[in-house]
């Protein structure tokens, strides 16, 4: 395994940051016009924690229900908001609590714009045509941001689309930094401790338990990404005048080719597989 310019100290506190919260759930609601809320709700509900998903089809979310929720999507049939609708959608914003709109029987071509909702957080779906599943999830994942790899935990229709939107804003953040920190060499431990945050988050998502244990299996999976920085230095002594830009550029490809390995390693059974293993050995 490469040797890592990090202390296991480091590394260490990472896992206590995801194991701080690890017992914290914030659920998805998914409330509004019955007949589609309920097509949503089992969804996202098959195969996992009764708890992290609620149906509240048929009735407006409550201050109670919204307190503590992570994300709430709300389904209107028709081309725009009632008032009770835009009632529930502003209770909702008070309440910090991110939304995702579907409004249903909106005419080809056309967005209505809803009140406290993002027109980027608006799913309209034409008269007649199925529900965007893939695209609420999708929208969900995007919306849940630091909580998403709990959500997918429990969530399994979620865990694909909250991964590649883990694996999107640590390579965006790690592009950022490669930019930015222009003292040669300091940008390395850096880079590399946001890379292991990202693989955690990675492994939270797949229901992976986080300990020292673990940390050192992280480690090995980063490690595989180290020799983007071999190759960055070598650029950036090439082209002096663009150092910059391809050094951000390789933080960025770095970081998404060891999200992706990470993504594949846990999605095929991650430590699991490996106990599995070394038990049908022994």
């Amino acid at each position: 395994m490469a040797r890592l310019p990090l202390s296991p100290t480091a590394v260490w506190g990472v896992v206590k940051e995801l194991r701080m919260t690890a017992g914290d759930l914030h659920p998805l609601l998914v409330a509004g016009a019955p007949e589609h809320a309920a097509t949503i709700h089992a969804a996202f509900a098959e195969g996992g924690h009764p708890d992290a998903v609620r149906d509240l089809s048929g009735r407006p979310p409550s201050a109670y229900d919204l307190e503590g929720a992570a994300v709430l999507v709300y389904a209107i049939d028709g081309a725009g908001p009632s008032e009770e609708d835009e009632k529930a959608l502003r209770l909702a914003a008070r309440k910090r609590v991110e939304v995702v709109c579907i409004l249903v029987g909106v005419p080809a071509g056309e967005l209505p714009s809803v009140p406290d909702v993002l027109d980027t957080d608006v799913v309209a779906v034409a008269p007649g045509a199925p529900l965007p599943l893939e695209t609420i999830v999708e929208r969900v994942a995007e919306r849940a941001g630091d909580s998403g790899h709990h959500l997918a935990a429990r969530i399994p229709a979620l865990r694909p689309a909250v991964v590649e939107e883990i694996v999107k804003r640590f390579s965006l953040q790690n592009g950022v930094l490669g930019v930015a920190i222009f003292i040669p060499g300091a940008d390395f431990p850096v880079l590399t401790l946001n890379q292991i945050r990202m693989v955690l988050h990675i492994a939270s998502a797949h229901g992976e338990e986080l300990d020292r244990e673990r940390a050192f299996e992280v480690l090995s999976v980063v490690a595989a990404g180290l020799g983007f920085r071999a190759v960055a230095r070598q650029f950036v002594g090439i082209v002096p005048g663009f150092g910059w830009a391809v050094k951000g550029g390789i933080a960025y490809a770095a970081t998404r080719a060891v999200g992706e390995a990470a993504s594949a390693y846990f999605a095929a059974g991650g430590t699991r597989l490996i106990r599995g293993s070394v038990r049908s050995r022994s």
